[in-house]
């Protein structure tokens, strides 16, 4: 995968080449919203108050975000052939 000159990582190097991908559902964060988001949902509900349907849909969107099940993209290295799958984003941009 060719990148242009300007490409850096976080510590302003240029990237090795590398590829890992990322893992939300290893995280933390997203094995609490998991476990405890559903049970919430249906607490928030039994007091009659459920959440307003744009919460509910930017947790469903969060627990989708990055999962290879939820959508993905091959994409091939023009040089060296490598293959990976990358998972779509939930960032919305504009």
């Amino acid at each position: 995968m060719p990148l242009s000159a300007t490409a850096r990582n976080a510590e302003g190097e240029r990237p090795t080449g590398h590829y890992q991908r990322h893992r939300p559902e290893q995280t933390l964060l997203y094995r609490i919203v998991e476990q405890h988001y559903p049970v919430f949902v249906e607490y928030m509900a039994g007091q009659g108050r459920p959440l307003p349907d744009y919460v509910q849909r930017e947790f469903e969107d969060y627990l989708r975000c990055g999962r290879l099940e939820y959508g993905f993209l091959r994409v091939r290295c023009d040089t060296c052939h490598a293959e990976h799958l990358v998972a779509f984003s939930c960032k919305r941009r504009g």
